[in-house]
């Protein structure tokens, strides 16, 4: 193999149209399509080496060598890639994330974004973005959508080729801030993989699904024609929405701290005094405020005056990117 080994970057993203469920758990085909917008220094990095002489395969996360689940997601999703190579050697994985894992800001999606594209490159694959966005997707759904650049859609496909996400608009587009109120770092109890696998047993998720795509419509339209307060009010009713359900599932998922709900009420009432500032939440506590750049440092002030512990700050990410060695 000429390529044994190479690095790459991915943003985390937050979806402004959530994922959350699957029609096909296997593929991790989505109920609905999504759309997000890709965050800007909130990065992973990762280092696949494959190597003749491994016996079996090493991951560490953050420096530390993995054992369990997450070792098992990695070796799963370099067994796709090893697949599609025809290989079978093993691989040593070294990835970091500079921002908290596991707490709601898309570190699987940015995780194995990187995997995906750092692992077909040192495999020695010649993949398009389309393919290495449906790739990714079978590591971690939302992880389709860290692959393309700037605001992106993910379409739900009948196949595994065909769910792949494609960008609507490329970051310079329209100069929003993710301003990230950190309510907690702690690493959440129930992940998004097993979130997605109860969403069916809420009453709700049939009704949300249903009516996602008119949600999708008119939140493509407001990036597309950079309309703020129509983004506003159709991305905190999706979040809510999507809250709703994981609340009404068997067993419930409660992500909220009494902070996010804090965070939640003054948003909306700075909004309506005049601030340009709108929420949405993924499975997880932290808040993601979206604002103009013009408006971030005051939401920030805000935030902080709440008793925001942190705030990390990201504009909209390009693309995933493989690194020079």
């Amino acid at each position: 193999m000429s390529n044994r080994k190479a690095t790459a970057v991915s943003c985390a993203n937050i979806a402004l149209i959530k994922y959350w469920g699957n029609r096909d758990e296997r593929l991790r085909l989505p109920a609905n399509a999504s759309l997000s917008m890709n965050l800007a220094g909130l990065e992973t990095r990762t280092t696949v080496a494959f190597d003749e002489g491994l016996a079996e395969d090493e991951v560490k996360i953050g420096g530390e060598a993995q054992t369990d689940r997450a070792k098992e997601r990695v070796m799963t999703h370099l067994g796709h890639i090893r697949a599609r190579a025809r290989i079978t050697w093993k691989a040593r994985v070294d990835s970091r994330n500079n921002f908290p894992a596991g707490a709601g800001i898309a570190s699987s999606a940015s995780a194995f974004a990187a995997l995906t594209l750092a692992g077909a490159k040192a495999a020695g694959l010649s993949l398009s973005e389309q393919e290495l966005s449906a790739l990714a997707r079978l590591g971690s759904g939302s992880a389709a959508r860290s692959i393309p650049a700037g605001f992106v859609e993910w379409q739900t496909g009948e196949t595994h080729a065909e769910s792949f996400a494609f960008s609507v608009a490329p970051p310079d587009h329209w100069a929003l801030v993710d301003v990230v109120a950190v309510v907690s770092k702690a690493h959440k109890a129930v992940g998004s993989t097993g979130g997605h696998a109860i969403a069916g047993t809420s009453p709700l998720q049939a009704a949300r699904v249903a009516s996602a795509p008119e949600r999708l419509r008119r939140c493509r339209e407001a990036v597309l024609s950079r309309n703020f307060y129509e983004l506003a009010e159709v991305v905190e009713a999706d979040s809510n929405i999507m809250h709703a359900v994981m609340m009404t599932s068997t067993p419930p998922l409660y992500y909220w701290e009494p902070l996010t709900l804090v965070v939640m009420k003054f948003v909306r009432e700075w909004r309506a005094e005049g601030l340009r500032v709108c929420f949405t939440i993924d499975a997880g506590p932290n808040v993601h405020c979206l604002c103009p750049v013009e408006t971030a440092p005051e939401v920030e002030r805000r935030l902080r005056d709440l008793g925001v512990m942190e705030t990390l700050t990201a504009t909209p990410g390009g693309a995933a990117r493989v690194m020079e060695e």
